[in-house]
This record gives C-alpha cells, sequence and structure tokens, in this order.
C-alpha cells in the first residue's frame, strides 16, 4: 500500500440536503452509525442553516444530540458541522460538533445566489468566525465553492480562486477544500488549481470535493491525489447536490472512490465490502435510486459469485 487518504464522508449533510425525501432523525443516525461502521471516521453530519432555506437540515440539533447520546461513535471519530455564520457556530459549538466547515463561494454572483453576499462578505463571515472556533477547541475547515465554474458567471479564473484561498489563510484554518461544486473541472485544471492554492496558503492541508455532474469527478479526485492532496470529500451512492446550483447533481460516490483509491494501492481505513453494503438500505430510506456503480457492479474480483452465474448461462459474453 501506498499512503494513507483520507476520505471524509458527506452524505448525512452534502448528500441529503437538496434530496427531495426529508428523512427523519432516526434514518439519518442510522446512516451515520452505519457509516462509521465502514471506518469512516470524518463525517459531516449536520448544516447549521436556515430550515425554511434547506428544510433537509431542520433536526440538525436533535441529530447531534443522538450522536452524542449513541453508544456506537467511536472516540476517534469527527463530527463536521457546516455554519455559514456567528448564529450558526453558536449551535455549532452548543451541539459538540468537533469540526466546522465554513464556505466560501469564489463568484460573486453565486455567493449572492447561495449564501446573500458577496464573496468578501463570505470571506468577512469565516474571519470572524475563525477565533472563535478556534478558542472552543475546534477544527476548522474552508470549502472554496465553485472553485473551478460559476452556474451564472461560467469560467472562475485561477487567480480568483488564488486570491480567495490567500484571503482565507489569514483566519488560519486547519484545512482548505477545493470544490467543483457543478462539476466542470477536468484533471489538468485541478493540478492547475491545486498549485496555485497550495502557494496561495502555504502550511494549510488541503482537500478536494468533486461532483460527477459531469463524469469526470473522479479523474479529478485522482489528478489531486497525484498533485499531493491527502483527503478528498465523497458521498455514500453519490448523493447530493448544492439545491441552489442548476443541474448540480451528486457528489462522487465513496463506495466508488474507495474502490478507486485502493485498486490504486492507497490505503483509506475503511473497509469497502461493509461500506457497499450500506447502499441499498439508503435507497429503502430515500425511494430511490442512487448513481453509484460499485454496488450495483459488485467488488472484483468476486470468482465464487461469476462462476456460480456462469454455471446457469447468466453471464454474457
Amino acid at each position: 500500500m501506498k499512503e494513507r487518504v483520507e476520505v471524509v464522508e458527506v452524505s448525512p449533510r452534502d448528500g441529503l440536503q437538496s434530496d427531495p425525501t426529508i428523512l427523519p432523525t432516526a434514518a439519518k443516525l442510522g446512516l451515520i452509525r452505519r457509516l462509521v461502521g465502514a471506518g469512516l471516521r470524518r463525517i459531516e453530519t449536520v448544516s447549521f442553516v436556515n430550515p425554511k432555506r434547506v428544510p433537509q437540515m431542520a433536526d440538525a440539533d436533535d441529530v447531534m444530540a443522538g450522536i452524542r447520546a449513541a453508544e456506537w461513535w467511536p472516540s476517534d471519530a469527527s463530527a463536521i458541522g457546516l455554519v455559514l455564520n456567528d448564529r450558526g457556530l453558536a449551535r455549532a459549538i452548543d451541539t459538540g460538533v468537533d469540526e466546522i466547515n465554513v464556505v466560501v463561494v469564489c463568484s460573486d454572483t453565486f455567493a449572492e445566489r447561495n449564501q446573500g453576499q458577496s464573496t468578501q462578505g463570505l470571506i468577512d463571515a469565516w474571519l470572524s468566525i475563525a477565533e472563535q472556533a478556534r478558542n472552543s477547541g475546534l477544527a476548522t475547515s474552508v470549502t472554496l465553492a465553485a472553485s473551478f465554474g460559476c452556474p451564472f458567471e461560467g469560467e472562475v479564473p485561477p487567480e480568483r480562486v488564488a486570491w480567495v484561498a490567500e484571503q482565507v489563510s489569514a483566519g488560519r484554518p486547519d484545512e482548505i477544500a477545493l470544490a467543483d461544486s457543478i462539476g466542470v473541472a477536468v484533471p489538468t485544471d485541478v493540478t492547475e488549481r491545486v498549485e496555485l492554492v497550495a502557494a496561495a496558503a502555504p502550511g494549510i492541508r488541503l482537500r478536494g470535493h468533486f461532483h460527477n455532474t459531469r463524469n469526470t469527478g473522479f479523474a479529478n479526485a485522482v489528478a489531486a491525489v497525484q498533485s499531493g492532496v491527502r483527503v478528498l470529500d465523497s458521498s455514500l451512492g453519490g448523493i447530493g447536490g448544492c439545491p441552489f446550483a442548476p443541474n448540480a447533481t451528486g457528489n462522487i460516490a465513496t463506495e466508488d472512490l474507495v474502490n478507486l483509491l485502493h485498486r490504486m494501492g492507497w490505503s483509506t481505513g475503511v473497509d469497502l465490502a461493509e461500506l457497499s453494503s450500506i447502499v441499498p438500505w439508503v435507497e429503502g430510506e430515500l425511494g430511490h435510486g442512487t448513481p453509484g456503480l460499485l454496488a450495483k457492479a459488485g467488488i472484483f474480483p468476486d470468482v465464487a459469485r461469476n462462476r456460480a452465474q456462469g454455471d446457469r448461462g447468466e453471464v454474457d459474453a
């Protein structure tokens, strides 16, 4: 095995926030319990946002209460809460999250549509949150949304992303995530922007957050790892997407990503068979299928199953 790539599971928050099915709190806790059972240790569990805008996240306080009361929550696991302002931070601290993630959108139009402020306003909000979060003992990350393209402005120049990263780095986050929020990036974009952001925010760990909207998400994940990124976001089954971006379909599927990384020789600490087995359960809870492929195709090699199917004449030549 090569060195480890850390997988941050985002399905309980980013995965569910735009799904038409609003899962009850018990089902969300059931999902989180299964995810940690498969070996995932950093999980974006909740979002402290206006429930009128994102009703799927209205029970964030109850979800965190359930996690804190659960015997199955591992001592080495980290619950991440999305925070957009001081009010959200106060809720996050009260509920006992381990980390906060703050979103700064790189284009002004999308920033206004998504969070009601310009990019500069979001940078200022992060800088206000940063010191309070550190004083409360929370780890912090900032996701640079629309790092590769904006649904309203089109191309986002690499220099703009580097400038946003430089401004954000003044708040000394533990991590900066480059997010392809609408799935327009290709590997050369990833390589270029990882290099620029690393130079603009030296010493800060980088993370990748890719959507598979145009079927380039996994290629982009590989490009990120080959560029030195060692933390990647993904969502079980590939569910999710931004509710405020037109046609923004799901994140890369966690089980597909873990399979890809393992086949390339990287370690993740995730039990792939256990992880894949969760997909049918979550599809049942949501009432619809998911775009991920590994749970449908099976883990290779599964020689015994394929031989049995061949004996019955079920293998298509």
